[in-house]
């Protein structure tokens, strides 16, 4: 059985087909990039496993069972915008969830239940290079630092899916393969599924263990809200497909953009 099975999965907003057709198998410690033009459905695939969006039609499952729907534990997300607290110093902020979790009234833990989870917190601020960073606040860090911070708090609660929705778009090409490396590393190390939503094809390829390209595969000119977008190439990346898919991808994306009516 598969990691995770999305089954003829479809998605609509009122008369708008976004997804259709969908049909994949995800097995654990896959990186899925997601790439494709913009408004065909990469972000609304990646809500529907965080569990924020439902499908309209189909099913999602996790290890066999429906996916929960809602975000839990379970999935941990870091969006292109910085998700942090800007109130907070970078401990505090990853502290946060295991807090609330433990003392949802107060929020604040104490005693050995507190240094449990400071030292847990510690780990992941240390595995994503900010311990040097431990009282500051958000404003006072780089836009690839905090992006480090939006990681370590996804990663605070040993999520099984980590989803990234297009996470470096923000930053400096400099920043970007420093950040790379990082997540490279943490996939790595902590055995983690992750889906990746990026506008970048060469990220897509160089980062991704698979890619999915999104596209409209059917149009009706009268109707033009009336299909959704598939996974038109769903191909599994190693060195020797890396370059020859790239290049094959990137040649079929421009063409369309050509011959667009």
């Amino acid at each position: 059985m598969s990691f995770l099975q999305i089954k003829n999965v479809w998605k609509s907003y009122g008369d708008a087909q976004i997804l259709e057709r969908l049909s994949v198998d995800v097995e654990a410690g896959e990186f899925v990039s997601m790439v494709g033009a913009s408004g065909c459905g990469k972000t609304t695939l990646l809500k529907m496993i965080l569990g924020s969006e439902q499908q309209t039609r189909g099913e999602i499952l996790l290890e066999g069972k429906p996916l929960v729907a809602e975000p839990d534990a379970e999935r941990g997300i870091v969006f292109q915008r910085y998700s942090v607290f800007p109130h907070l110093t970078v401990l505090k902020n990853v502290m946060l969830a295991d807090e609330v979790a433990n003392a949802p009234i107060l929020g604040r833990c104490f005693g050995a239940k507190k240094r449990q989870i400071k030292d847990k917190a510690m780990q992941f601020i240390e595995a994503v290079g900010l311990n040097h960073a431990l009282d500051k606040y958000p404003h006072q860090l780089s836009g690839g630092m905090q992006q480090r911070l939006a990681i370590a708090q996804a990663l605070m609660k040993s999520p099984k899916i980590l989803l990234l929705d297009e996470p470096f778009g923000a930053l400096d090409p400099g920043i970007t393969q420093d950040m790379h490396k990082l997540v490279r590393e943490i996939w790595q190390k902590n055995k983690l599924t992750i889906f990746m939503v990026t506008h970048d094809i060469q990220e897509g390829f160089e980062l991704g263990s698979r890619l999915w390209v999104f596209d409209k595969v059917r149009h009706d000119p009268q109707a033009p809200n009336a299909y959704g977008a598939q996974i038109t190439y769903d191909l599994k990346l190693d060195r020797q497909t890396k370059d020859a898919g790239l290049q094959q991808i990137s040649a079929n994306m421009t063409q369309k953009e050509v011959t667009k009516p």
